[in-house]
């Protein structure tokens, strides 16, 4: 699994062959994104959930997104240092991969690496990532179900919404809720999420959980709230549409990835002639774009409304 996710993650020649060979035996796996600001304690409650999922006798893989380093390029291992005592445990896969200053708080590999993990036959896959800021909400879009981890004095309930968390969580944690506020945290939380619910009519009632992760308070509760969403998601039939949505987002990246790979062996997708004509106001950049996408498509864009 480590060599597959390394070949995902440095986009080997082989790794169209390869997810040919997995994609038949992945879909099983529940995954689960973690997200929420720096410090709200992600690792902490990530090594906790490994903990109880393990005692249900289910296998967990962790796919770790770090930071990249400035000068290496590579991850910086925070996070499976917090995990280290599940190192020992094979039924648990820990793997930490930089984000390679990808925003969104996801790797660009994120979506291939879980289909290795998800092929690999693990119940629970747990994605954390780097740590959202106002719009680095990608997590939802490779979830199943996503778990946004606030902690009280970590801000408001209207800097919540602005950094757009209501709109992506399935569920909330509020971790270190044995800290002062957190009474006040869980409160203004349930009142956005309740005008947010009425906006957008959804029949999952978004649960709000206390936890003090560091202790394994609350743990259980997560857990139970975590299953009936996944029950939720296959009764409703939301499951189906959300992976197909996902898979729509994974086709998409790589054509582009590829066209823009084929292009830039070509000269690029924008000529250096096209760029000056833009430069000098010889043309303006709406029709530079439209012979772009002529050249792309071998057809003139359509005009717009």
């Amino acid at each position: 699994m480590a060599r597959l996710i390394s070949l995902v993650e440095d986009g080997h020649p082989a790794l169209p062959e390869v997810m040919a060979a997995l994609a038949p035996h992945s879909g099983g796996a529940h995954v689960i994104g973690l997200t929420g600001s720096p410090g709200v304690g992600k690792s902490t409650t990530t090594a906790a959930l490994i903990a109880a999922f393990r005692d249900r006798g289910k296998r967990v893989a962790v796919l770790a997104v770090d930071p990249s380093s400035p000068f290496s390029g590579g991850a910086l291992l925070g996070d499976r240092i917090r995990m280290e005592q599940h190192a020992t445990d094979s039924g648990v896969f820990i793997r930490s991969v930089a984000s390679r200053g990808h925003l969104g708080g996801l790797s660009f590999a994120t979506p291939q690496a879980l289909r290795v993990l998800d092929a690999a036959g693990f119940d629970v896959v747990l994605v954390e990532t780097v740590g959202v800021g106002q719009s680095e909400v990608e997590v939802a879009a490779r979830a199943d179900t996503t778990v946004v981890i606030v902690a009280p004095g970590m801000g408001d309930g209207i800097q919540a919404a602005k950094a757009g968390i209501l709109e992506i969580g399935d569920l909330f944690v509020v971790n270190k809720a044995d800290r002062d506020g957190a009474d006040d945290t869980v409160r203004d939380l349930r009142h956005m999420i309740q005008l947010g619910n009425r906006e957008r009519s959804v029949d999952w009632r978004t649960p709000v959980v206390r936890t003090v992760a560091s202790r394994g308070d609350g743990i259980p509760e997560l857990v139970e709230s975590l299953e009936a969403h996944r029950n939720w998601l296959g009764e409703s039939g939301a499951l189906s549409t959300r992976r197909s949505e996902r898979a729509r987002s994974e086709i998409e990246a790589i054509a582009l990835a590829e066209l823009r790979r084929r292009l830039g062996a070509e000269g690029g997708l924008v000529s250096a002639d096209l760029a000056s004509a833009v430069a000098s106001g010889e043309t303006d950049v709406y029709a530079a774009a439209s012979q772009v996408i002529e050249r792309v498509t071998g057809r003139a864009a359509p005009p717009s409304d």
